[in-house]
């Protein structure tokens, strides 16, 4: 008889391997990367271009362009595209990033033909009418007004500019007198220069036949932009420098913390066991920093631990809102389950636990062709190894409790963090 008060065995997850990807290259010099599934009658249309906030010589210019891309064509309007779009049961956004911007359409396969030539129109011909720019200029800065009343806007924002600082892509926050001088001629001239063919990466999986393949590459291999240099920026070097910074917001009950540093990226040796190590400090729902601070201290409802891996910078971020009263108490805390990872042996029944937890998780995320997809396209654009993520499978299974001390006493040092609260006064 089954008995249900006893947890039932966990089978350790020994290897992956994603799904491989077909990769050519293209007459216009865009990479295209098809993934093969049939299970659904679904396909997933991916153009990325080097078109993100880490390349815009104005703030905000890389943002105002990916929103207005679907604004009207030279032979569209913008609610021509959203019928279209409709008729087909199909979705198109473009969504724009730290390091770039991505065109994605989703649609059943037995209509990506007829929607090629749409996606072709907004790649090629979008004209960014000027009503519709000076609006959706109006209501960004409107919308960004009403997210810095937010505390924990504030804190993510001081904590991007207090680790990489101002004048870094990173670093660099949202600016309004500038956003609103972005004139049409410049959102045009960087549509031209940066949604460059030459150097996209185009990204096909689901249930696709040979005749799509053909049609990508007749259709979207064949179109050409003119290319003006990217700006450069020079190249960032990691930096120990610790700063504390605590916004008075004196009518606020709450607090919003952001405690971190500059990371390792994920070709460093040490990444895969990296992972393990912020997953037991507060990666997961059992994790010390959500038994301390929400289980034990009922300061908080959640607070988390991330790695942030981007192409030119990494960071780990700690991250929770609590009462203010209890700001300082909180980050008390928090250095107190830092220390204790540099100071004690992780006991292997929980570094187990953590372990399963983290395959797992993987597992799950690659339930389906898309999120395939999503891995493979990290290992593009993070240039990892083609074994990246069998070794992690592998290295997460064999980290053990002294590896993981003497990884945390060289990267988590409190007095090397970067601590910003935003919040009320609070009693140190």
């Amino acid at each position: 008889m089954l008995d249900r008060q006893v947890a039932p065995p966990v089978q350790p997850l020994a290897s992956v391997t994603l799904p491989a990807a077909d990769v050519f290259s293209l007459p216009n010099g865009a990479r295209l990367h098809i993934m093969h599934n049939d299970a659904q009658p679904v396909v997933r249309l991916q153009v990325v271009f080097k078109a993100g906030k880490w390349y815009e010589p104005v703030s905000g210019l890389s943002l105002l362009t990916a929103r207005m891309l679907l604004e009207g064509t030279r032979t569209r309007t913008a609610r021509q595209i959203a019928d279209e779009l409709a008729f087909y049961g199909a979705s198109l956004d473009c969504e724009q990033g730290f390091d770039r911007a991505t065109l994605t359409l989703y649609c059943l396969t037995r209509h990506l033909e007829q929607l090629l030539p749409l996606v072709q129109d907004v790649l090629t011909e979008a004209t960014f009418p000027l009503p519709e720019l000076e609006l959706l200029k109006t209501r960004t800065v409107q919308n960004i007004r009403v997210e810095r009343q937010k505390n924990s806007y504030l804190a993510a924002e001081l904590f991007s500019r207090n680790l990489y600082g101002p004048s870094y892509p990173y670093g660099n926050t949202f600016d309004e007198s500038v956003f609103v001088t972005i004139t049409q001629a410049a959102v045009q001239d960087y549509y031209q220069s940066a949604y460059n063919f030459s150097e996209a990466e185009i990204f096909l999986c689901g249930d696709v036949s040979q005749a799509d393949e053909q049609r990508i590459k007749d259709s979207l291999g064949q179109l050409s932009s003119s290319y003006a240099s990217p700006i450069l920026v020079p190249n960032f070097k990691f930096s120990e420098a610790a700063s504390h910074e605590h916004k008075i917001i004196s009518d606020s009950l709450q607090a919003s913390l952001r405690i971190g540093r500059l990371w390792p990226s994920l070709t460093h040796p040490d990444t895969h066991k990296l992972q393990v190590l912020i997953k037991v400090l507060g990666g997961y729902f059992g994790s010390r920093l959500m038994k301390n601070i929400r289980e034990d201290k009922g300061f908080t409802y959640g607070i988390y631990s991330t790695i942030g891996p981007r192409e030119h910078a990494c960071s780990l971020t700690i991250g929770t809102d609590v009462n203010g009263e209890s700001a300082y108490a909180a980050v008390g805390e928090i250095k107190y389950e830092l220390r204790r990872l540099q100071t004690e042996l992780i006991p292997q029944d929980e570094l187990q636990t953590v372990k399963n937890y983290v395959t797992g998780k993987f597992a799950n995320e690659l339930s389906t062709v898309f999120e395939q997809c999503d891995k493979y396209k990290t290992i593009v654009f993070l240039n990892l190894p083609e074994d990246y993520y069998s070794n992690f499978i592998h290295e997460v299974n064999c980290v053990d409790s002294k590896q993981l001390l003497e990884l945390a006493q060289q990267y988590l040092t409190p007095e090397s963090m970067v601590e910003v609260i935003v919040g009320p006064k609070a009693q140190a």
